[in-house]
């Protein structure tokens, strides 16, 4: 069926309403999206609708909204299930073959649908059965989590309907949890570092002394801390090979755009460690409920040698260890990133998870096969790119450059 003047909509058995609508800002369901991304089943920065916004004119082309509800999403009172932004397209294995994939784009690496905590398990139901008769046949859910809540109540949704499903680019990053935890086993948690780590970050400390650690909250200081911390990651190797922020357009003004947004509700902080006035590395986080996201770090190579990174990263670690309302941090870090995985001591498996969407995929086995081999073939490529990122950060004396990630 098609609202009046609007896009179409489909009655799901459970009586709840899908959708599929363009990212538009002024879209009318926009503070309903707003009120689901607040008490989300898992939380999740990158499909928060103020940061979706943001990204819109540098990777939004051709992005579309699925929302499941309680009614058309136009008509007041709109109250959603289920929100989940994706790209239909026919491209991706070089054949025609439809696909609707989750969006994520280079700052964009976590997937999960935002879900009504309240009736999860009908919320992912009312998606993928709002996905087959809106989007196709098959789906990809890109960075989800495969184990915790979320990947039992995938399974579970793919049991109940008995759809096919296969995982690609399994890989952990390392992430900061602090649930459950009491104060004094907070307090503990660095205690993991070894004698040897210590000893060597007093050292270099040391070295790179006199040292000053400051966090930026204030919305009148963001926009300048963020300008340094884009100055600073054009000095390093991503500048000389043209792939610093500072040289792409489009994604600086996503960087400023998100953080004017965030920052205004109290949501960004930016770490910088400083000696004299210079800036010797920084970290752009945000912070959604209960959970940091460590979007982005940088540091001066001219002290590679004393490790200013890790030093930073030792001190914010300490400074959300600290703040009793977060419950943990993401370090959104691609497969193998050292510097997160030191101070950090625990990693959350991921991965693509490719799903025939409620009512059958006659080819699935052939989706299945052209993801394999386009995954074989990406990582020949990341693995050549690391190579050649690690031997300009060698050549600069600085430590190993982090692998790509997986697309």
């Amino acid at each position: 069926m098609r609202a009046p003047g609007h896009g179409p909509v489909v009655r799901l058995a459970d009586g709840g309403v899908a959708a599929l609508r363009a990212l538009d800002p002024a879209a009318p369901w926009l503070p309903a999206w707003r009120d689901l991304s607040r008490r989300p089943f898992v939380e999740n920065l990158f499909y928060d609708p103020d940061f979706a916004l943001a990204a819109l004119d540098a990777f939004g082309d051709g992005v579309d909204i699925l929302l499941v509800g309680d009614r058309p999403p136009e008509e007041p009172g709109l109250r959603l299930a289920a929100v989940w932004p994706c790209r239909r397209g026919r491209g991706r294995w070089g054949v025609p073959l439809r696909l609707t994939l989750g969006w994520m784009h280079g700052f964009g690496v976590f997937g999960v649908p935002l879900l009504d905590p309240e009736a999860p398990d009908r919320a992912l139901d009312g998606l993928l059965r709002g996905a087959a008769r809106l989007a196709g046949p098959r789906l990809m859910l890109p960075y989800v989590p495969t184990n915790g809540p979320f990947a039992d109540l995938l399974a579970r949704a793919c049991r109940r309907h008995g759809l096919a499903r296969a995982e690609f680019w399994e890989h952990a990053r390392a992430v900061l949890d602090l649930s459950d935890r009491t104060g004094p086993e907070r307090a503990a948690y660095l205690d993991h570092l070894s004698p040897r780590r210590r000893r060597r970050l007093r050292q270099s400390a040391e070295r790179l002394a006199p040292l000053i650690f400051e966090t930026v909250r204030d919305p009148a200081d963001l926009r300048a801390a963020l300008d340094d911390y884009i100055a600073l990651e054009g000095t390093g190797w991503k500048g000389r090979a043209g792939t610093a922020i500072g040289d792409a357009p489009g994604e600086s003004a996503f960087l400023h755009a998100s953080v004017a947004a965030f920052g205004a509700l109290g949501r960004v902080r930016i770490d910088r460690l400083r000696r004299d006035g210079t800036t010797l590395a920084s970290a752009v986080t945000f912070v959604g409920g209960a959970r940091a996201w460590c979007l982005k770090i940088s540091f001066l190579e001219a002290e590679a040698r004393d490790s200013p990174g890790a030093q930073l990263l030792h001190h914010l670690t300490r400074s959300l260890i600290a703040d009793a309302a977060l419950d943990g941090a993401d370090s959104c870090a691609p497969p193998d990133f050292r510097l997160a995985e030191t101070f950090w001591a625990e990693r959350m498996p991921l991965a693509h998870v490719l799903i025939a969407a409620p009512g059958g995929d006659q080819l699935f086995g052939l989706a299945r096969r052209l993801e394999g081999l386009r995954a074989r073939m990406s990582r020949m490529l990341a693995r050549r790119t690391w190579a050649q990122g690690r031997k300009g950060a060698r050549a600069a004396g600085a430590p190993d450059a982090p692998t790509s990630r997986s697309d």
